[in-house]
């Protein structure tokens, strides 16, 4: 059960919701075992409001519904009451929330600080809007606080939104997938690994505390993981992806579906 695709598959994007999600935990999973004593991986996540009218919105919890036993006796008064109780008018939401997640790792022994924060951007990260501003800022707080920043780009929908700015890669490594590490004590470096699709996605360096040894994460031995417990092998690979392929990658594309009997 593997993609006919050396790399990324490009069709997977039409599900990133899952793709991501899982692509959060295997890293998790990976890089925990590789990590020396006082750091852990966990899992963040933000809650989007994903709309067809317009970009992403980001929603912030403020409340939070906890359950718990009532005093005793309290569930009989309130049952008793004589205030009336009105029947609301439901109405159906036409945005609906999504959670995106992220991983984090803190060192334990220093009150969980953050040592490496590893995104992989969805396309809610990328188009105008608050979503987008809010991502911006998140880079910003990481850079502010000397943290490490590991940026994994395997969506080519929306526009870049790296640290680094796209004019400044050069073009063996504007690929059609990307990732950018910055290291927190080496604020005026970035590190640029070329992901093109034809290719296998590569096994990047995460940088943990400045004293320790890089953890490493096999970005293809994600991506197939992701596809073989998606059951991603049921594709529909007769159609073409959402978004389209450009006019080279769809003739390879074509080619390639076509040898493998998926065409």
């Amino acid at each position: 059960m593997k993609s006919p695709f050396p790399g990324m598959d490009p069709y997977m994007e039409q599900r990133w919701g899952d793709v991501h999600q899982g692509l959060v935990v295997y890293a998790r999973d990976r890089l925990q075992p590789a990590l020396p004593e006082g750091l852990r991986a966990v899992t963040e996540e933000r809650v989007f409001v994903e709309s067809d009218d317009g970009p992403y919105r980001v929603i912030v919890a403020d409340v939070h519904v906890v359950e718990h036993r009532p005093p005793s006796g309290a569930g009989e008064s309130a049952a008793t009451t004589d205030v009336a109780v009105e029947d609301p008018l439901i109405l159906r939401m036409v945005d609906e929330p999504a959670r995106q997640a992220y991983l984090e790792i803190i060192d334990v022994a220093s009150g969980n600080r953050v040592i490496t924060v590893i995104e992989f951007l969805s396309p809610a990260n990328k188009v105008p809007g608050r979503g987008r501003d809010l991502y911006r800022r998140k880079q910003q707080e990481v850079y502010a606080a000397g943290a490490s920043l590991v940026e994994i780009d395997l969506v080519r929908s929306g526009e870049r939104v790296m640290f680094v700015h796209q004019a400044q890669i050069p073009p063996s490594h504007r690929t059609t997938y990307q990732v950018v590490v910055r290291r927190g004590w080496r604020s005026l470096e970035a590190e640029i690994y070329a992901a093109p699709l034809r290719k296998r996605l590569p096994t990047i360096h995460v940088p943990l505390r400045q004293t320790d040894k890089d953890a490493p994460l096999d970005l293809q031995a994600l991506v197939d993981q992701c596809y073989r417990n998606g059951r991603y092998d049921r594709t529909d690979y007769r159609v073409e992806p959402v978004p389209p392929l450009d006019k080279a990658d769809a003739a390879w594309a074509d080619e390639l579906l076509r040898s493998k009997g998926l065409r």
